[in-house]
């Protein structure tokens, strides 16, 4: 009757074992991936927000992939990569690469604004402010940096940002002074702003044209630039229109003319997205306002939500509380 009794517990025991194993392999089968383009400058907002999302739905495994927000959109409509959710620093890249062929609509939910970023290393440091700074960066031992136009944003905007301190200053000199300083073709340009960080840390690079709020993040100095030229205030549309310059199109040889506009960031669920029901529930914790837009705000970059947009009939219903027409 003992050898019966411990045959059954054994048995038992092996059942127990079963279930368990059972019970980790559907969990793990259940694991769902969410795949994130992202523009390099949400870097840090995007880990935090994957940490935060994963917490609330532990069924979800966040996987994110930074880079030029240009790069991004081709990565989806030249590559066919798949992607859930695309966050671009500027949405017109969504507006005018993805829409409508690869994607049906695009919500802005965040500002920035260009900024002079710099360390203690940097030559004149110490002598840089808000009024001389075009002068600093003109001097021929200084060198500059600044993401490639055609891959980023952020670099085609730093170049309307000088277009505009010409005009500001009342300088027709500066935009060339800086742009073809004589130091400029040692400086290899990255595909996406946050690329050159290293370069700065390093001593490599005396100043970049960077977003404020990677400057806020990773604790570097720099200077503030007036409001008619970091394209950060939406006062000054108009003011900004004055500027603009070509960047490589869709097609080889094609170009878009890019004029100079307040910097807005934009999201989409492409078309291909593998996982559009998580990619939803993301995207609503993106833009609600105690989930992603509070982890925006706290990394420098302000709601602007909700704004107009051009896709709003194309927008799915429960996303319509987040933009205008």
């Amino acid at each position: 009757m003992s050898k019966f009794k411990t045959a059954l517990t054994v048995l038992s025991c092996l059942a127990t074992l079963l279930v368990v194993s059972c019970s980790k392999e559907n969990a793990q089968e259940a694991k769902k991936d969410l795949i994130i383009f992202h523009a390099g400058s949400l870097s840090l907002p995007v880990k935090q927000m994957k940490e935060a999302f994963e917490k609330e739905n532990p069924g979800a495994n966040i996987i994110s992939e930074a880079d030029g927000s240009v790069m991004c959109a081709r990565k989806i409509s030249d590559l066919n990569k798949p992607c859930d959710v695309f966050m671009s620093a500027d949405y017109k890249v969504i507006d005018d690469i993805l829409v409508p062929k690869y994607a049906d609509w695009c919500i802005k939910f965040a500002s920035n604004q260009m900024a002079i970023v710099y360390t203690d290393k940097s030559k004149y440091a110490s002598e840089i402010n808000d009024s001389n700074w075009y002068k600093i960066l003109e001097k021929p031992d200084v060198v500059c940096g600044r993401s490639n136009p055609n891959d980023d944003p952020c670099g085609y905007r730093a170049l309307l940002t000088l277009k505009l301190a010409a005009i500001y200053y009342k300088d027709p000199g500066l935009y060339d002074a800086i742009v073809h300083n004589k130091k400029s073709k040692d400086v290899l340009m990255r595909s996406k702003e946050v690329d050159l960080i290293s370069l700065l840390q390093v001593g490599q690079l005396d100043y970049i044209s960077l977003y404020r709020s990677v400057a806020i993040q990773h604790g570097f100095k720099f200077v503030e630039l007036p409001p008619e030229i970091n394209l950060g205030d939406s006062k000054f549309e108009k003011y900004y229109a004055q500027v603009s310059l070509d960047i490589t199109g869709n097609k080889p040889g094609s170009v878009i003319n890019q004029k100079g506009e307040p910097m807005t960031y934009g999201l989409t669920i492409p078309k291909n997205a593998p996982n559009p029901e998580l990619a939803m529930k993301f995207v609503k914790f993106v833009l609600s306002k105690n989930g992603g837009l509070k982890i925006m705000e706290d990394n420098g970059q302000p709601s602007v939500v909700p704004s107009p947009t051009s896709t709003y009939k194309e927008l799915p219903q429960p996303l319509k509380q987040y933009a205008s027409e």
